[in-house]
């Protein structure tokens, strides 16, 4: 792998995370092949992304014209076989192992020896998604935080048999797109969502039991704590299914009641009030936002 320059990436599913990965690894230069097998989802990406090159002209980030080329970078597909040509493919579909499995599946006959492979889980074990790639060494977590294009960490996470080189690349490419990388070890949750999901839990827990409002258990939180925003709205802007799938994950992995998922979150899920995306969560937004976005 050396230290050749890596310019060509793959982004395996066109939804929330996704295109923020794909808008972000374009901004910076590299060509962009985002690849889903929804047309529609493609389609939704590629406006959602021209938005978003569209603020980052308005704040002179990028020239006009730099905006322009870096849509231009981007090559929407309904296949993954168009990642045979890439140096590096970011795995970004829903937060299932049975799908992610069967994604570096596919990848592991598709890609060239020696391209990493990497994904966006937010609680999966890599070890899981290496041995279905049958390339542990190339095999790395990249965790990019929600909203992709606005937050600096990159949560890079070491699996068992993830080799120096691929950790080296992984931390260079993510300081070439402008993020600090945080290396952690493979465990379930990481460290990110290891802390952050048993919290939100725990204030979904206080709104399930009547100790407080969810505005109050928030407010509480912003202001007594400084937290930017308050941890159910947060599970509202994150989504009240990735919440609930990140929970079960860690009961999964640990055994410990502990991160028992709350009932009151596993009842929102199955009414459907996910957050932002279905315009119902712990709060009521405007209007209906697409599941994708």
């Amino acid at each position: 792998m050396g230290n050749q320059p890596l310019r060509r990436v793959g982004i395996a599913g066109a939804g929330t995370m996704g295109r923020g990965i794909a808008q972000v690894f374009a901004h910076r230069g590299w060509q962009v092949v985002l690849s889903d097998p929804a047309p529609a989802q493609l389609s939704s990406a590629m406006d959602a992304i021209s938005r978003g090159l569209d603020r980052e002209v308005r704040k002179s980030r990028l020239a006009p014209a730099q905006g322009i080329e870096a849509l231009g970078r981007i090559e929407p597909a309904s296949e993954l076989s168009p990642m045979a040509s890439v140096d590096l493919v970011v795995e970004a579909v829903s937060e299932s192992l049975p799908l992610k499995r069967e994604v570096f599946g596919q990848l592991n006959r598709i890609c060239r020896p020696g391209a990493i492979l990497a994904s966006n889980t937010s609680s999966i074990s890599i070890a899981r998604l290496a041995s279905a790639s049958s390339r542990p060494g190339e095999t790395v977590g990249m965790h990019f935080m929600n909203p992709v294009p606005v937050m600096e960490l990159v949560e890079v996470v070491r699996g068992p048999g993830t080799s120096r080189d691929t950790l080296s690349a992984t931390h260079r490419i993510v300081k070439g797109l402008g993020k600090t990388p945080v290396e952690v070890n493979d465990s379930p949750g990481f460290v990110s969502n290891r802390v952050l999901m048993p919290m939100i839990n725990e204030a979904v827990f206080c709104v399930h039991e009547g100790v407080g409002t969810a505005e109050n258990v928030d407010a509480i939180m912003k202001l007594g704590m400084k937290h930017p925003m308050g941890p159910l709205a947060l599970a509202d802007l994150i989504g009240l299914d990735v919440c609930l799938d990140i929970m079960e994950t860690l009961y999964d992995g640990f055994r410990d009641t502990k991160y028992r998922p709350c009932p009151l979150l596993r009842s929102m899920v199955t009414a459907g009030h996910l957050g932002r995306k279905t315009g119902r969560g712990f709060y009521r937004y405007g209007r209906r936002v697409p599941e994708d976005s």
